[in-house]
């Protein structure tokens, strides 16, 4: 049976794209693409329409990118013409204000990608991989005032690979996602799901990641490093100082090997660098500042080591 309702479908990333191809495949009427303005980007800063945007020219779908939603009278009554049933929030990347949580019968249904009420925030696929999580999740919910702390609609988890990084999980995720949003759309139309409330007091947070984040504390153990440096793919990776210059650390292998915290030492070719908790993270692939990547093996024939020499 054709699906019968209608919809808008507010995203903007590249994570938000699965879920529109998914709706429109399965028949549902997307009646507006709501994404956020073009940005400068690249070296040339040229003014660059987002992954929601992009897709849906390819669609054929209306777009609209208000610079404003939560005062703007003109975007209001746009969304109340088209009377939406429900309204898909897939990374868009604003706050949806009262009215528009209002405005349609089956509300706001907003796709999240980690086991809700954990990692709640922009950056739940991260902070997942970086605290070391072996599960993830992706959970369909209703958008209240609060930060993800809506009505629980459907979840589904996820096993997080061993080495697996963001960059390779959250394509995994968009696309898990995507179906359940469809099972989720299909479950209210057929008024089978009951929202389930979340308990706040279990409740993590996946804040917007910062620079800093990504510089290493060789206080921490080897694998919470490790950790680290895959759930901050690409960006802002995992970086130290070496000889008062960055040095981007792209792989490493965490290890049971008591060195002195930052200090570094070799052993026939590999280069290790101590950790806390008697560990330690042998190196393999690094960028010296201003330098291309490469192996540790070159690092080291490029670069003669000082005996108790650091990083950091």
């Amino acid at each position: 049976m054709t699906p019968s309702l209608n919809l808008v479908f507010a995203g903007t990333p590249r994570f938000a794209v699965s879920t529109l191809d998914k709706l429109v495949e399965a028949g549902f009427s997307i009646s507006l693409v709501v994404t956020q303005p073009d940005r400068p980007s690249g070296r040339g800063m040229e003014l660059t329409a987002s992954p929601v945007k992009q897709r849906g020219r390819q669609l054929g779908l209306p777009i609209s990118q208000p610079e404003k939603i939560k005062g703007n009278q003109d975007f209001r009554a746009q969304l109340a013409a088209l009377r939406p049933d429900a309204i898909i929030v897939v990374g868009y990347g604003r706050i949806i204000p009262p009215w528009m949580i209002d405005l349609p019968r089956f509300g706001n249904v907003n796709l999240h990608a980690s086991l809700l009420p954990k990692y709640r925030g922009a950056a739940p696929i991260q902070w997942a991989i970086a605290s070391g999580e072996t599960v993830t999740g992706v959970t369909t919910m209703r958008i209240n005032l609060g930060l993800d702390a809506g009505d629980i609609l459907q979840q589904k988890p996820v096993p997080i690979a061993a080495e697996e990084t963001a960059e390779s999980l959250a394509p995994r995720l968009a696309s898990i996602g995507a179906e359940l949003m469809i099972d989720t759309l299909k479950g209210l139309e057929a008024g089978t799901i009951l929202p389930c409330p979340q308990d706040d007091s279990r409740a993590t947070l996946a804040p917007s990641l910062k620079k800093e984040d990504g510089r290493i504390d060789f206080a921490r153990s080897a694998q919470e490093i490790w950790n680290r440096l895959r759930g901050f793919q690409p960006w802002p990776g995992a970086f130290t100082n070496f000889r008062g210059k960055n040095l981007q650390i792209w792989e490493a292998k965490p290890m049971e090997k008591q060195v002195p915290p930052a200090a570094i030492q070799t052993e026939h070719e590999s280069l290790l660098v101590g950790c806390g908790s008697n560990t330690a993270l042998e190196l393999l692939v690094v960028q010296p500042e201003g330098k291309r990547r490469m192996s540790a093996r070159d690092f080291l024939h490029g670069h003669r080591l000082r005996p108790g020499e650091l990083l950091g």
